[in-house]
């Protein structure tokens, strides 16, 4: 049982570990945009995939959901990393990513426990609950968005 807590606690932390590892590795502002811009754009593909599923336009496959959504997990730590200082000209970054960095930080926060109720629900097997999941984490997606990125 010790074993099974240490492994738990490490495979928390892992992600952790990467994103602040990536940060001190940005030797340009550039590099640190392509960065999150690359996580974000594996984000959406991961996301979308699952899209046709919760429309009803094909069949629910358990198993895909379930593995498009353990990528996700790993993914939703990912791109915070990328958002460091005099990264935001040029971009469809808001200032405000800067100067509210506590209601970013929730906005993350809020996409990350969504991401989270996803992998219950996905690991449920229920349809329903992963729709009303998958839900929660597009609504996480809008509201960042709204609060924290221009409009093209």
């Amino acid at each position: 049982m010790k074993t099974l807590t240490m492994l738990a606690a490490l495979c928390a932390l892992v992600p952790t570990l990467w994103a602040s590892a990536a940060q001190a590795q940005f030797a340009k502002p550039e590099d640190a945009v392509k960065y999150r811009q690359s996580a974000l754009t594996l984000i959406s593909s991961h996301f979308g995939r699952m899209q046709p599923v919760m429309k009803g336009q094909v069949p629910y496959d358990a198993a895909a959901i379930k593995a498009n959504v353990e990528v996700l997990k790993t993914l939703s730590a990912l791109p915070w990393a990328g958002f460091v200082a005099d990264t935001e000209k040029g971009t469809a970054a808001k200032p405000e990513i800067w100067s509210d960095a506590a209601g970013f930080k929730a906005a993350q926060a809020k996409f990350e426990g969504a991401i989270d109720k996803l992998s219950v629900a996905s690991n449920s097997g229920n349809l329903d609950q992963v729709r009303v999941a998958f839900g929660e984490v597009g609504a996480s997606c809008k509201a960042c968005h709204d609060a924290y990125k221009l409009k093209k």
